[in-house]
């Protein structure tokens, strides 16, 4: 699953390479997975002005993994598009699954 070069294990949990699109209409997290960058694709509707993007991810990402946001951190991309996360406590396979949940083909 190409997915998983986008997750990695760290020492105490997972690290998440994600790519932001800030201020869109709608929020969807995870929005797609980009082969060519290697990285989540994530659509945020908080523009990208005060690090209101930057918290929203921070906040989507705690509830989809049901991580308390202390957990979620951001590594680098401070002000960037393309961002590191590190999830306190998880481990890849997790983190995959709930993001991309296998779907039924019934």
């Amino acid at each position: 699953m190409p997915v998983s070069d986008a997750v990695r294990i760290s020492p105490d949990g997972v690290v998440i390479d994600i790519e932001v699109t800030p201020g869109t209409k709608t929020v969807q997290v995870p929005s797609g997975y980009n082969t060519w960058r290697k990285r989540i694709e994530v659509r945020l509707s908080e523009p990208a002005q005060k690090g209101r993007a930057n918290q929203q991810l921070l906040e989507f990402l705690a509830v989809l993994l049901g991580v308390k946001v202390s957990e979620v951190t951001l590594v680098s991309g401070l002000t960037a598009h393309r961002k590191t996360v590190h999830v306190r406590g998880m481990d890849a396979e997790q983190v995959i699954e709930l993001l991309f949940p296998p779907v039924d083909k019934d």
